[in-house]
């Protein structure tokens, strides 16, 4: 199948890279640096309307994050109750619906709990899906998804001959999303670091420069209006 496509991506995944770096330029502490990055994804969630977005997914905290200093990880996790706390009010009036996906057990009960009281209370919501992507890695998910798959073939729920690609999305984080259109990662990287494997098997990649909390809704829209342009075989010739 060839596809130019007629307006913008629906679907748009971030991996939001350079808070570190961005915040050590400056002579300041990494979490300054993620202080800022918090905010930015407030910005760039509002103007997802506006630029035809309708579903957003960021990659906030990865699996293999843990390996960083205790001091680090301890106070992101404290960014991201505060942030929750903070935030909820507004992401309700903006009508955005927020899901996690990840691995939650390794959280703090009290972080988990916020998490679950906010997917509750915007979960009436429909204008932007925004999705957080919380000790996560695309390894591990598939990893889950397929122990998930294995104990309904065990149980008799499921037939081997019937596993196919379609089937092993049912059992993902994501398997009420639509696949990303687009994946954007920011800081210069032109890696995905284990992040939506499945899911970006077709997506439409953008590697930029940009540091992360210098990531405008300007330059977020350039990328956007730029997607409507590319041409989308999903393994087909060109016409």
């Amino acid at each position: 199948m060839t596809q130019t496509t007629a307006g913008g991506p629906q679907h748009v995944a971030i991996i939001m890279d350079g808070n570190g770096r961005w915040a050590t330029s400056r002579g300041r502490p990494r979490l300054f640096g993620h202080h800022a990055g918090a905010r930015r994804v407030k910005e760039i969630v509002t103007a997802c309307p506006d630029l035809g977005v309708k579903y957003l997914t960021i990659f906030a905290f990865s699996t293999e994050n843990w390996k960083r200093t205790q001091t680090e990880v301890s106070g992101l996790m404290t960014l991201f109750r505060r942030f929750i706390v903070r935030e909820t009010r507004g992401l309700v009036n903006e009508g955005v619906r927020v899901r996690f996906i990840g691995d939650r057990v390794q959280l703090d009960k009290k972080l988990v709990k916020l998490m679950d009281e906010l997917e509750a209370v915007t979960e009436g919501n429909d204008r932007v899906h925004l999705t957080v992507a919380l000790n996560y890695g695309g390894r591990d998910e598939v990893a889950r998804a397929t122990r998930r798959l294995a104990q309904d073939v065990a149980s008799g729920n499921l037939e081997p001959d019937d596993i196919n690609e379609e089937t092993l999305p049912k059992y993902l984080d994501t398997c009420v999303l639509p696949d990303p259109d687009l994946v954007i990662r920011t800081s210069g990287e032109a890696r995905i670091s284990n992040f939506l494997l499945w899911q970006s098997a077709y997506a439409e990649y953008e590697f930029i420069d940009t540091l992360w909390p210098d990531f405008s809704r300007d330059i977020f829209g350039h990328i956007v209006g730029k997607f409507s342009g590319r041409n989308r075989r999903f393994g087909g010739a060109s016409v």
